[in-house]
């Protein structure tokens, strides 16, 4: 086989849910035909996670096989928010807090994509240029029937929940994007597919070829449930550091393993002991976003850690005050909330020198020198200040 029929058999088939329309995007592939391929990502949160890079990769993958990708940050889609598949309105979220998101998001899509040879856009671009005319304009796009018939506004009006107009506008606006960036194909999640199809019934409107889509399946998070996501803490970040990452890829339920290497990796799911599994994709994935040797070393602290019971040589150090509360610690670790840090403590997985600190309220009298550990696999070494 032709390394172009390899690449245009991964793109159609590997970690693919649905194509529309399948049999025009064959014939495309195989013209020779350089399109461009988007993919839109709205900066709510500062980090891009493993269920981020699933689309990432199928731009990857046709990146490779020399097609035009676009890479559009929702600077302005992002303050209003997807509703796909939210049973309530999404908390507004300012233009400074995209801004502050946006700091590392290029850096971090750089370690799936390349970004030198990504067309780069922001959707402000438009958006905030168009003004009510453009708006206008897009509206006669869409009737109201066919935006509320979506299966999340469904439930929302079932459930008595109200609907903002500007939720109702949010298909419409990614839909523009495609518009302005003459997309040949667009990708997405499958939560997505409202959106997307919005894409094509906006380009038909404004006399554009209509783009074809692949819907690349969402990943469960750590819990094994729910999708991978800041806000349910389920998820493991690009920028996490080789141990947490390592670890947390080994804490997975075995059911995710396949679903795993098939989306995440180039290769496919060993048979065999879930174990050695697990090693092989935590091993593959940090490897991947930090370095081999890196991923080497998380395995061997790993190991050492767990199936030893040893702390890791190299836990970072911690500097705290000799008297503090255990909340008090746990926040100094790294946890974001109060209310974080009492769950971690009520669940016991607060430790200090293997002791496990249930109550948030006691007053601790380090020595200096103590190994503390919060969760499964956060260590420190506490240094006195």
């Amino acid at each position: 086989m032709k390394e172009s029929d390899k690449q245009i058999e991964i793109i159609l088939n590997r970690g693919v849910e649905e194509i529309i329309e399948k049999d025009h995007l064959i014939k495309l592939l195989s013209s020779g035909k350089k399109m461009r391929v988007k993919f839109g990502i709205d900066p709510t949160a500062p980090d891009i996670h493993l269920g981020h890079t699933v689309p990432l990769r199928k731009l990857r993958q046709f990146q490779e096989a020399g097609h035009q990708i676009v890479l559009i940050i929702g600077d302005f889609t992002g303050m209003i928010g997807d509703p796909s598949g939210r049973s309530e309105e999404r908390k507004p979220i300012t233009e400074k807090d995209i801004k502050n998101n946006l700091k590392k998001y290029l850096e971090q899509a750089g370690k799936v994509i390349n970004t030198k040879k990504a067309e780069i856009r922001y959707n402000s671009e438009w958006h905030k240029k168009g003004g009510l005319v453009s708006m206008l304009e897009m509206a006669k796009a869409v009737t109201f029937q066919q935006i509320i018939k979506r299966a999340d506004f469904q439930k929302r009006i079932d459930a008595g929940n109200d609907i903002s107009v500007i939720e109702m506008l949010y298909p419409l606006l990614q839909g523009y994007d495609s518009v302005k960036i003459k997309a040949d194909v667009e990708i997405g999640g499958t939560d997505q597919k409202f959106n997307l199809l919005m894409g094509r019934r906006v380009q038909r409107h404004f006399s554009q070829p209509e783009q074809d889509i692949i819907t690349v399946p969402l990943i469960e998070g750590l819990d094994g449930v729910r999708k991978m996501s800041k806000s349910y803490g389920n998820y493991i970040g690009l920028n996490d550091k080789p141990d947490d990452m390592f670890g947390k890829l080994m804490s997975i339920p075995d059911a995710l393993i396949e679903k795993y290497f098939e989306l995440l990796t180039d290769i496919g799911a060993p048979k065999g002991n879930p174990y050695q599994s697990k090693m092989l994709l935590a091993e593959t994935i940090v490897g991947m976003y930090h370095s081999p040797i890196i991923a080497v070393k998380a395995k061997e602290n790993w190991i050492k850690t767990f199936s030893k019971k040893e702390a890791p040589e190299d836990a970072n150090e911690l500097k705290v005050k000799k008297d503090i509360s255990v909340s008090e610690l746990v926040l100094a670790s790294g946890v974001e909330s109060k209310s974080e840090a009492r769950r971690l403590i009520a669940q016991k997985a607060v430790k200090i020198e293997d002791i496990t600190k249930g109550n948030p309220n006691e007053i601790l009298d380090l020595k200096g020198g103590e190994i503390l550990k919060v969760g499964k696999h956060r260590f420190f070494k506490l240094l006195l200040i």
